[in-house]
């Protein structure tokens, strides 16, 4: 495994799907979140660097696991990962969070949306940084 284009490809995803989340949460959905003030934990900025550390994490598994069974397909190949991904993390967990949490099904499946742009971006950038290197000549 080349350690350079990992991390690279690990922190690029994580500051994109960051910037993307940020764009998301305060623009996009803020106006939902106001009409659920009242399920919102208190103090949530006492704990925020666990919710970075997991993205982190995540960033780091979702390279890792894209590496290891990278088929040298290109970037087609990043976007079929990322919508496995999706289908594998994103779906399940909204909608089994949505039987549990009364949240507004609008609201879950609109966080399945972005999920799956979030996976999809993340997916070609994976792909794009770690592509198959161009034979050397000799």
């Amino acid at each position: 495994m080349n350690w350079k284009r990992f991390l690279m490809a690990s922190l690029t995803v994580f500051v994109v799907i960051q910037a993307m989340r940020y764009i998301v949460d305060t623009v996009l959905l803020n106006k939902d979140y106001e009409s659920l003030q009242t399920f919102w934990r208190e103090n949530t900025v006492s704990r925020i660097w666990l919710a970075y550390g997991m993205a982190l994490l995540v960033s780091l598994l979702f390279t890792y696991i894209f590496i290891k069974g990278r088929e040298g397909k290109g970037i087609q190949e990043g976007v079929r990962y990322g919508i496995i991904i999706w289908l594998f993390a994103f779906v399940p967990i909204y909608h089994t969070l949505w039987v549990f949490v009364p949240i507004p099904y609008s609201l879950i499946f609109r966080w399945t949306l972005f999920g799956l742009l979030q996976t999809f971006v993340a997916g070609i950038i994976v792909a794009a940084i770690y592509k198959p290197l161009a034979p050397t000549k000799a």
